[in-house]
C-alpha cells in the first residue's frame, strides 16, 4: 500500500464542504416548508397536510443524519491530517478508512431522501393528473 500523505485526506476537503452545502441547501428548503405547512394547517386540518407533514419530518430526519455523517467524515479527515503529522500512519490510514466509510453513508442516506422526496412530487403530480 502506498503511503498516506497530508495532501489524501485534504483532497476530501472540498468535496465535503460541497456536499455540505447542498444538505443546509436541503435542510433550509424544508425548514420553509413545514412552517408553510404548518400555516396550512393551522387554517386547515387535513388529513393531506398530515401526510405531507410526515413525509417531510421523515426526509428532515434523514438529512440530519445525512449532515451528521458528512461533519463527521470531515472531522476524522481532519484528525487523519494530524495523526499523519505526529507520524502515526497505521492509525491514521484506518482513520482515513473510518471517515470514508463515513462519506459513504451520508451518500447512501441522500439517496433514500431523494426516493422519499420522489414519492411526495409523485402524489402532488398523481392529483393533477386526476389519478
Amino acid at each position: 500500500m502506498e503511503q498516506l500523505t497530508l495532501t489524501t485526506p485534504a483532497l476530501l476537503f472540498s468535496a465535503i464542504s460541497l456536499i455540505m452545502l447542498a444538505y443546509t441547501n436541503r435542510f433550509l428548503a424544508y425548514a420553509a416548508t413545514i412552517r408553510s405547512l404548518h400555516d396550512k394547517y393551522i387554517q386547515n386540518k387535513d388529513s393531506v397536510l398530515i401526510a405531507q407533514i410526515q413525509n417531510i419530518k421523515k426526509r428532515l430526519y434523514l438529512t440530519r443524519a445525512m449532515q451528521i455523517l458528512g461533519i463527521s467524515s470531515l472531522l476524522l479527515c481532519v484528525l487523519t491530517m494530524f495523526l499523519i503529522y505526529v507520524e502515526q500512519q497505521t492509525i491514521a490510514v484506518w482513520v482515513f478508512g473510518v471517515a470514508l466509510l463515513l462519506l459513504i453513508a451520508s451518500l447512501a442516506f441522500l439517496i433514500l431522501e431523494i426516493q422519499i422526496s420522489v414519492k411526495a412530487l409523485e402524489h402532488h403530480i398523481s392529483d393533477i393528473e386526476g389519478k
